[in-house]
């Protein structure tokens, strides 16, 4: 009987409990209902667009037939994944987006954080909205545009090639050549986002309290030292979440620009996991063995954002959950 007493007060404590927070949640949407209202269109959004179609996963574990649909095509189990990790492409195509991605992260992800850095020691507030305008104009430029300037520039008989042989020098096949697609890939990811990327990190900067850099120059310290000691540890959390989440999509390089720069000369190091998907489940339509490579991707995706926010929290920092 007492244990029957004390189960049924922790029954009714976790009702209470729940009643509670349910009450406080009722409270905290009639307190501010048209900022829930506004979250609206956005919660449809990613319920019509990204997880009701998240069941379509299931044909990565049948041997799909549009004809037969999803319920009565044949189950194979994990066929795909072993005729994937199998296939002689895999490793190739594992070292060409690896590579991409370290080189992206390399450079491009500290591309905004530097230029940033630079635009909030401008003091001349007409001149910084100057240069902000004008680095943020090439992230409205489709690939498609990129891709066709990137051409103009560097094809054979291109502006770049006409300076080399002006100078005496031998013209370089830039669009064909295997060791000039990364850095070109890079460099265009750099030219087109680098500008758009410093948003985030100049509002993390206008929130640092100006106390500080007062402080400083009280003490002596240079515009350097204001910037190592002060600046930079003060948007340290919003770097780290960025890089959590940028770990994320490690395996995913983004399909218009590769797809764009990619020819039948460089396909050894251009072929990447997010062409080799709509080659196969396209081109091939291999729907089932296309699915179960960008479950794979994803999958890897989430144990890379689960290691940098673990390994963050570890060193300090809060993470993102």
């Amino acid at each position: 009987m007492p244990n029957q007493h004390i189960q049924y007060k922790k029954e009714n404590v976790k009702k209470q409990s729940s009643k509670i927070k349910r009450q406080s949640i009722f409270k905290t949407i009639k307190k501010d209902p048209w900022l829930y209202i506004l979250l609206i269109p956005g919660i449809l959004h990613f319920i019509v667009f990204k997880y009701a179609p998240m069941w379509g996963i299931l044909i990565a574990f049948q041997d799909y037939n549009p004809y037969l649909g999803f319920w009565k095509s044949p189950w194979v189990g994990c066929k795909h994944f072993i005729d994937f990790f199998t296939n002689p492409d895999f490793k190739r195509l594992f070292v060409n987006t690896l590579s991409i991605s370290f080189y992206s992260i390399i450079f491009s992800f500290p591309a905004p954080i530097i230029l940033a850095l630079m635009l909030n020691e401008i003091r001349k507030q007409w001149y910084k909205r100057t240069i902000q305008t004008l680095i943020y104009v090439p992230h409205f430029l489709s690939w498609v545009i990129v891709a066709s300037l990137t051409f103009t520039l560097f094809n054979s008989t291109g502006v770049v090639n006409r300076v080399f042989l002006s100078m005496g020098r031998n013209g370089i096949p830039f669009l064909t050549n295997i060791e000039s697609f990364r850095p070109m890939i890079i460099g265009q990811t750099i030219w087109k986002e680098t500008g758009w990327g410093t948003i985030i990190f100049l509002a993390a900067m206008a929130g640092v309290d100006m106390e500080q850099y007062e402080a400083a120059i009280v003490d002596g310290a240079s515009r350097f030292k204001q910037l190592w000691h002060i600046t930079l540890p003060s948007i340290r959390s919003t770097i780290v979440v960025l890089l959590i989440l940028r770990m994320g999509s490690v395996l995913d390089n983004g399909f218009d620009q590769i797809f764009l720069m990619s020819n039948s000369l460089n396909r050894s190091v251009s072929e990447v996991f997010d062409t080799y998907v709509y080659i196969m489940g396209i081109t091939r339509g291999a729907f089932s063995y296309s699915t179960a490579v960008g479950l794979f991707k994803s999958l890897i995706g989430i144990i890379l954002i689960f290691s940098a926010n673990k390994l963050a929290k570890r060193v300090g920092d809060s993470g993102i959950f």
